[in-house]
């Protein structure tokens, strides 16, 4: 990243439709010039309505958006210096890619000399030299949506948005395209502001996510940091899978906190969101981060019984019943495991306690 001040800024917006409910709610992000941000969530969370305010195609009800320090909300969508990617392509279909490419700059006014450099270099980018004069229903979806991203980079825009560019694709063009945009964006440096609900794409693809729900960012962090350390329930539950317990704090020091659990059994977790004795809460724990039978010793240790195992390749995924809860999932490396991991086989399940994070109560 370029400087680490804020190069795209959305100052305390708010945004109704119908001057009533909210939904995007005082929302304060900042972006650094160079960096690659995701907005992450569910339907209806604010992520997509966010980006086409900085698009220019939704006006703030309240608040300002900043673009290099300037306000932007009363500049028209074609004077922003932004680019665009949409899920459908958005490709001219009566234009070759060539003509696509041309048209932004032709709005622009830019000479066809300069033109073609511009168009050839965008090309060059996402590997479809010589494609010109193909038109896009003689493309794949890929090569379609890679003409789409050259489209929107083409002019050398100061920021390029994405919203579910890669939504349309089939599973693995989807994941070698993730790379291919990933491997662009470090290339050349552009601000990318990237829309999705797939957390696994905001996780391979982003230096930052921005995790919406209900109108709000739940948690702004780097990849590692949103899956390793969620700060509430929501976001622990959205991002990767989750094993969960309820229960109430019984006894809380510094570091470690004693939980008793509606089934009446008690756990040790790092006290993340719970503060006193009584607080109620919900445990997360990463279903990597606990062992079957394990050779050292962890400080939460209990009995459980094998409900399911199901192989997945390169793990297997275990289901166990500890603790009252029957749906508790381990994934297991199939590389050198000797484990004996059979159906109604009574286990011993350990992890630790600064794994298994006590968050607010869902």
């Amino acid at each position: 990243m370029a400087n680490l001040e804020s190069f795209v800024k959305f100052d305390n917006v708010d945004k109704s439709y119908d001057g009533k409910v909210l939904v995007v709610k005082g929302l304060n992000l900042d972006i650094a010039e160079g960096e690659f941000i995701t907005m992450l969530g569910p339907s209806g969370s604010g992520k997509t309505t966010c980006l086409m305010m900085l698009a220019g195609f939704e006006t703030p009800t309240n608040g300002e958006i900043y673009l290099d320090s300037n306000p932007i909300s009363n500049i028209p969508p074609h004077k922003r210096g932004i680019g665009m990617v949409f899920q459908n392509y958005a490709l001219f279909p009566h234009m070759t890619v060539y003509e696509n490419l041309a048209f932004p700059l032709r709005v622009r006014k830019i000479s066809k000399d300069d033109a073609d450099k511009k168009i050839d270099k965008a090309l060059s980018m996402v590997s479809l030299q010589g494609f010109e004069s193909r038109m896009p229903m003689q493309l794949s979806g890929g090569q379609q949506q890679r003409v789409a991203v050259a489209r929107a980079l083409v002019f050398d825009p100061q920021v390029v948005l994405m919203d579910e560019p890669l939504g349309a694709l089939d599973k693995n063009l989807r994941e070698s395209m993730q790379y291919e945009i990933k491997h662009i964006h470090e290339s050349i440096g552009v601000t990318v502001v990237y829309v999705t609900h797939d957390q696994s794409e905001a996780l391979t693809m982003s230096n930052r996510i921005a995790v919406f729900n209900d109108g709000k960012v739940q948690q702004l962090s780097s990849p590692d940091q949103l899956y390793e350390a969620p700060e509430n329930s929501f976001v622990a539950d959205f991002i990767g899978e989750n094993n969960i317990f309820n229960g109430t704090v019984s006894d809380i020091a510094r570091d470690t906190c004693k939980v008793k659990l509606t089934n009446g059994n008690e756990i040790l977790a790092n006290p993340i969101s719970v503060k006193a004795k009584g607080d109620k809460t919900t445990i997360s724990l990463r279903p990597e981060r606990a062992l079957i039978n394990p050779e050292k010793k962890m400080d939460n240790n209990h009995q459980g019984k094998i409900e399911e195992v199901i192989y997945h390749g390169d793990h297997t995924r275990v289901r166990i019943n500890v603790l009252g809860n029957d749906h508790f999932i381990l994934k297991i490396p199939n590389s050198s495991s000797n484990l004996d991991i059979k159906l109604g086989k009574q286990i011993n399940v350990g992890w630790n306690s600064k794994d298994s994070r006590a968050l607010d109560p869902k």
